[in-house]
Formats: C-alpha cells, sequence, structure tokens
C-alpha cells in the first residue's frame, strides 16, 4: 500500500473487471499502472454479476466491443493462465408471440452488417437445445458464440496476471482526490498517500461519478440494484444462457443455476438520482414494468455526507467501502416461479444462495469509455449498464490502445464522454418482459 509518495505512469481506479483488464494489459506492455481499490478486488458488482459474456445487446453500436471481448474471451484461460469456467455454449432469447420475434428479427439485421452471427429459431429448433425447458414460447433468437465464466474467478485472475507483468494493485485504499497541474492531470491522493501521474483511468464502476464531480465532471450515472439468485447443483441440463419471461438463467460448471430478471431491478434513490433526475425518468417510465424505485438506506447515507464536521463528510469513501446491497425477495420470489415454470422437473431444486449487486447504468445504457477532451490525463472505462462482466476484457485492451497506439481498434465516437452534454443519445426501447 502506498505510505508515501509513488510515482505510476497510469493510475487505474477501480478494481472490477474493467480496472483489472486495463491494468493487466497495459502493465502487459510494460507500463508502469498503479491500480487503486478502495475495497477488495471484485468486492461489488464484478462478482455479483450473471456470469454472462453475452453479444446480443441493447444497442447495434455496442456490438463490436460486445464482439471484440467475446474474442479476447475463448482464449483468455490461456493467456491468463487460470481456469475462468469459461463455457461457449451460445445465448438465446425466448420469443412468445409474432411481436417478440419481430423484434429479434428487426435486432438481427445490423447485427449480421456488424459481423455477429445469430439465427431465429423456431420452437422446435429451442427444445431441441434444452429437452427439459417447457412454456408457451414459439421460436427464439440465439447467438452461438456467446458464452459464460465465473465471475468469482476471472477478474482476479486479471488482477494477479497483471501483478505478475508489474503492476501495483492497492486494495483497501479509496482515492481521496485527483490533483491537476496546468489544467491536467497531475497526481491522485489515496487515503495512504499521494501518486504522481500523467494519467487516470477512472474504472470505478457504479462510483464513477463521484471520482469525476470534484473534477467539474458531470457524468449521468445511477446504479440499479438486481437481485441473483442460486440454486443446489443438479445433474447437467445446459451450457447455454438464456432469457425467458421475466426469468434468466446460467447453469455453472457446478450445475448450480445462476438465475435473475424476476422484476427484482431497484432504482435506490439517492443524490445522484436527484442529480439525474431528468435524464432518468424517461428510462424508468419504460421500463416500469421491472424497475421500480425506492427510497431508504442509500439515500440516508448521502444525506449523512452533507452534514458539516460529520465522520461520513470527513471521510466519504470509508463509509463506502464494503457494499452489501439488500435482495428484493418478493423478485428473488418471482424469479423461482419462472424458473420452475419453465423446468417443472427441477421444481424441489433447493436454492442455495440469494443476493444483490449496483450495476452502473447511464440513460442510454452504453459506456463512457475514452479520454475526457476538456481534462487531460483524464479517461472513463465505465457505465457498462449490464454488460461489464461480458465486456472487461475487450475495454481493458481498448485502453491499452488509448495510451499506447494510434488509435482503437474499434470506433468508440458512441461511447465518448462528450455525449451526455450534446444530448446525443441513442434511443432506448423497452423491454417487453
Amino acid at each position: 500500500m502506498p505510505q508515501q509518495e509513488q510515482e505510476a505512469e497510469v493510475v487505474i481506479i477501480g478494481g472490477g473487471i474493467v480496472g483489472c483488464s486495463a491494468a493487466y494489459y497495459l502493465a502487459k506492455r510494460g507500463v508502469q499502472v498503479a491500480l487503486i481499490e478502495k475495497g477488495d478486488i471484485a468486492g461489488e458488482q464484478s462478482s455479483r454479476n450473471w456470469g454472462w459474456v453475452h453479444q446480443q445487446v441493447r444497442h447495434p453500436q455496442i456490438i463490436p466491443l460486445a464482439v471484440m471481448s467475446t474474442e479476447i474471451w475463448a482464449g483468455l484461460e490461456q493467456e491468463l493462465g487460470a481456469d475462468l469456467e469459461w463455457e461457449q455454449g451460445g445465448n438465446f432469447s425466448l420469443g412468445f408471440d409474432d411481436e417478440d420475434m419481430a423484434d429479434f428479427e428487426s435486432w438481427c439485421q445490423p447485427a449480421h452488417e456488424l459481423g455477429l452471427e445469430t439465427a431465429m429459431l423456431t420452437r422446435d429448433e429451442v427444445a431441441g437445445l434444452v429437452p427439459a425447458m417447457s412454456g408457451p414460447w414459439v421460436g427464439a433468437i440465439h447467438v452461438p458464440s456467446d458464452g459464460q465464466a465465473s465471475p468469482q474467478l476471472a477478474t482476479a485472475a486479471f488482477a494477479a496476471a497483471a501483478e505478475r507483468h508489474g503492476a501495483r494493485i492497492h486494495t483497501r485504499c479509496a482515492v481521496e482526490r485527483i490533483e491537476l497541474s496546468a489544467g491536467a492531470v497531475a497526481a491522485v491522493v489515496t487515503e495512504q498517500g499521494r501518486i504522481r501521474t500523467g494519467q487516470v483511468v477512472c474504472a470505478a464502476g457504479a462510483w464513477s461519478a463521484r471520482v469525476a464531480r470534484p473534477l467539474g465532471l458531470k457524468l449521468p450515472q445511477q446504479s440499479v440494484r438486481s437481485t441473483v439468485v442460486r440454486t443446489a447443483p443438479t445433474e447437467p441440463v445446459t451450457t447455454a444462457t438464456a432469457w425467458g419471461d421475466q426469468v434468466t438463467f446460467r447453469q455453472d460448471r457446478q450445475g448450480r443455476f445462476v438465475l435473475a430478471g424476476g422484476g427484482g431491478a431497484v432504482y435506490d434513490l439517492n443524490l445522484d438520482m436527484l442529480r439525474n433526475l431528468r435524464q432518468f425518468l424517461p428510462m424508468a417510465w419504460r421500463n416500469r414494468r421491472w424497475l421500480s424505485i425506492r427510497a431508504g438506506g442509500p439515500l440516508l447515507r448521502d444525506l449523512r455526507t452533507l452534514v458539516p464536521g460529520s465522520p461520513s463528510r470527513r471521510h466519504a469513501w470509508a463509509h463506502l467501502r464494503d457494499i452489501d446491497p439488500a435482495p428484493h425477495r418478493q423478485g428473488a420470489r418471482r424469479t423461482i416461479e419462472r424458473f420452475r415454470e419453465l423446468f417443472p422437473s427441477l421444481a424441489q431444486l433447493p436454492v442455495e444462495h440469494v443476493w444483490a449487486g449496483n450495476i452502473d447504468s447511464t440513460p442510454d445504457q452504453a459506456p463512457a469509455l475514452g479520454p475526457v477532451d476538456s481534462l487531460p490525463g483524464f479517461m472513463f472505462a465505465t457505465g457498462f449498464s449490464g454488460h461489464g462482466f461480458a465486456m472487461g476484457p475487450g475495454a481493458g485492451k481498448v485502453v491499452s490502445e488509448l495510451l499506447l497506439d494510434e488509435g482503437p481498434s474499434i470506433d468508440l465516437r458512441r461511447y465518448r464522454f462528450a455525449r451526455f452534454a450534446e444530448n446525443d443519445l441513442a434511443p432506448m426501447k423497452a423491454r417487453r418482459r
């Protein structure tokens, strides 16, 4: 841990999969990297997500980064020298009527143009993929190159590989402030020391807006609390990941089903939500069937930071170190019910664990990835809106390309930070289920 002033070519803020991936790709190329994490590596959403590696994303402009990331995932176990429980079993979304199938068809066209292999499946073809599944679906959209991996293993493997290449990783060490000189990044001050640097990569997930706000950067960002259910192990059923009617599922290497999607997603009202209400309310309204807004602990915790002289105000990050969101129990029950409807033969399968995590989202559900023109030396790699685990390897590689090469290997125009101020946001379509 940094006990005195140090120096690094690049300081990465955030020890999730995006930050650890960026640290790995930079250190591998000889860059002196320091990664700062207020808690533990993968302590928040990078170990709490569904474990999906998917390319069936909300907007076509996100597909190139998803494809790039999936290509990396396919060889990642060998590259990192670690078991990630990688399975490339594909992904499918079930359609329950003609409108669903028409939506899938309209998504397939731009996906094909961007080089992503997709297919429309009939009911019989879906049944052939997962014979144990039953229900009133009429077909599905299928992405055969999608996969799954262990969230608990993947980020840790990136961090370990980054350290082997010389990266310095500092955990339980929050960033207090970023210092500027002549309008550019000059240093990062942490709880335990100062690090001189000319480059900061903000990969702080749900906390990125709070890291950037003292610099005058307004990142519209809100956390979505998502609840996940894990069953006890059972015999192998499928290696595919899937969307159903208010349920998603994957079966991990141990035979446990990881489930979500039962309408348990929550916007926890906090100061960030109040600041960004105008930008986020339209999305909340469109998706009101599965997304609710609640006031409670997060708002009270934020309000305490406004009290002059309080410990929460003096050391705000210390009070945000070990975040363990409460699961949405009603949503979890709904998820389990929908899963049992899909798999009647597994109706007696016990539930092993229920948890929640905070997904960092932006108004257009696309990341902020790239440099900030108004602040030399500062870069965002955040806002992946539920795709962070899948896109983490690609995002980390893009960060290294931006810093070390003539340019990134994919077009980042739709990911630029300036789009929020320009109100150049991609239109969002509500999910019907």
